[in-house]
């Protein structure tokens, strides 16, 4: 049985401990998400802390935005491992279902959240 990926929130300022936080705290789930923070970082110290934070398994990366440091980061970080996937977008919806999915493969798990974080989405 292969293990479950983890989730890195990778974002500006305090907003991936924020996301993690409140993830544990309504879906019940604790250890899965880690949060990391560009802040005050270039773009050699936001790597090294998300070197830092990846370890070793699969890996889905929820990024901020589809662009900037945080996503320009995590897409480097996928390019030289074949067990990472990055979601761009990150939201609350996708976070909580992550952490509730189980073992699937870390491109199952993006797509998933992906999906999930889409369908919250909404218009009023």
């Amino acid at each position: 049985m292969s293990k479950p990926p983890r989730g890195i929130v990778l974002a500006h300022g305090s907003l991936a401990s924020a996301l993690v936080q409140e993830a544990e705290r309504i879906g019940g789930v604790i250890g899965v998400l880690t949060p990391v923070s560009n802040a005050g970082c270039d773009r050699e110290a936001l790597g090294e802390l998300l070197a830092a934070a990846l370890g070793e398994g699969p890996v889905v990366i929820f990024a901020d935005m589809p662009c900037g440091s945080c996503y320009f980061a995590a897409m480097h970080a996928a390019r030289e491992r074949s067990d990472i996937r990055v979601v761009s977008g990150v939201n609350l919806p996708m976070l909580l279902d992550f952490v509730h999915q189980g073992a699937l493969s870390p491109q199952e798990g993006a797509q998933r959240a992906a999906g999930k974080g889409v369908e919250a989405i909404r218009q009023a």
